[in-house]
């Protein structure tokens, strides 16, 4: 099968260099390595294919974040970390720095690849103040090597992007502390919080130094938002004033910026045209969010809808006629500032070979441009 130039595309879309085209770009990762865990090998035409192939086979683009591995942050030398099995299926990971240690203990699942976080990396101030010390001694590295072999796997199926690490309270709820600690913290200890946040930020601008310096123009913030868990007055004051200047840095470079808001929407959306983000990503539409796609284009204004189709829709549990009207409408209230894609993912018990479905009405979108 000749391989369309998907990754023109997909740089001309997100530019508004189109000339009207869309592109369809479903994420299904979660298909493929649930299957993959549960049976040891993926069904029919799709056993032995590596991920790249399947998009090949499916003839839809991929969002490319396997470039993330370009970016990789360094220590300096006064920090080391080890990982140290407590059983069979227990780690703890540990980070020494010379004003203490901080550990995170993980358990895996009998029924994914995913691990069960036991004990936090942060559980009050004095951790905190670890990873203060973490966040100042971190720099980052272009990996040259990572971007030509993933070049060379996926060819152009999309461009190549990238998401960056999380800002903030995202950063504290996810990675470091669990949502409860985070919101006692911002009450507990207020002036601690903002000197990790600004050693934070100084991190990030490292990394986003090297982001505008690389090949890589389409990026995204990876940070989740969910305002079942991040309220209107938390987002105003800690992640607003940080989407501004993250993306103030790279738009300076050309960057094309939008970020992950999956989960509930609906009291956050009035910010989306304040953030100075591009577009934003896995916004999720009733039935399966809080939120309709005319509020989402009401806020998102000319801003770009990167997917927008309930991943629900792909499973047998709704008529293929439900997706077929969803992508439509889609497709009439946001081209050409849509990047068309499910909210989030196809889930493990989805139809994959509704993938093709969708890739045929685009297809006939962007023909009937032409």
């Amino acid at each position: 099968m000749l391989e369309k130039n998907y990754r023109k595309l997909h740089e001309d879309v997100c530019f508004k260099k189109s000339e009207g085209k869309i592109i369809w770009q479903p994420r299904i990762d979660c298909w493929i390595s649930d299957r993959i865990f549960d049976f040891g090998e993926l069904p029919g035409i799709y056993k032995g294919l590596k991920k790249s192939d399947i998009y090949r086979e499916l003839g839809c683009s991929a969002r490319i974040y396997e470039y993330n591995d370009c970016f990789q942050a360094v220590y300096d030398d006064t920090i080391t970390v080890s990982h140290k099995k407590l059983d069979d299926r227990t780690t703890e990971h540990k980070i020494e720095t010379p004003i203490g240690a901080v550990t995170r203990v993980a358990q895996s699942t009998p029924t994914s690849w995913a691990e069960l976080v036991k004990k936090e990396w942060v559980e009050n101030e004095e951790d905190l103040k670890i990873f203060t010390y973490i966040e100042l001694h971190t720099d980052w590295t272009w990996n040259q090597a990572h971007f030509d072999t993933t070049q060379a796997e996926w060819g152009n199926l999309g461009a190549p992007a990238v998401f960056i690490p999380r800002v903030s309270m995202q950063r504290l709820y996810i990675d470091l502390m669990g949502v409860e600690e985070a919101v006692y913290a911002v009450a507990d200890y207020p002036e601690l919080l903002e000197e990790y946040f600004d050693a934070l930020r100084e991190c990030h601008f490292r990394l986003i130094d090297v982001i505008n310096a690389s090949p890589i123009q389409i990026i995204n913030f990876g940070d989740n938002i969910h305002s079942g868990t991040l309220s209107p007055s938390l987002f105003e004051q800690y992640v607003l004033p940080e989407y501004k200047l993250r993306t103030e840095r790279l738009h300076k470079a050309g960057k094309f910026v939008y970020s992950h808001f999956d989960g509930d929407n609906a009291g956050l959306m009035h910010f989306y045209q304040q953030t100075g983000l591009d577009g934003i990503e896995a916004i999720t539409p009733i039935p399966q969010g809080d939120v309709t796609l005319e509020d989402a284009k009401e806020n998102l204004g000319d801003m770009m809808m990167i997917d927008g189709i309930p991943a629900v829709y792909f499973d047998e549990t709704y008529p293929v006629e439900v997706l077929v009207d969803c992508v439509n409408k889609i497709i009439e209230l946001f081209a050409p500032n849509l990047i068309l894609g499910i909210s989030d993912e196809i889930s493990s018990t989805g139809d994959i070979e509704r993938i093709r479905l969708v890739g045929d009405i685009v297809d006939n979108y962007n023909a009937s441009l032409s």
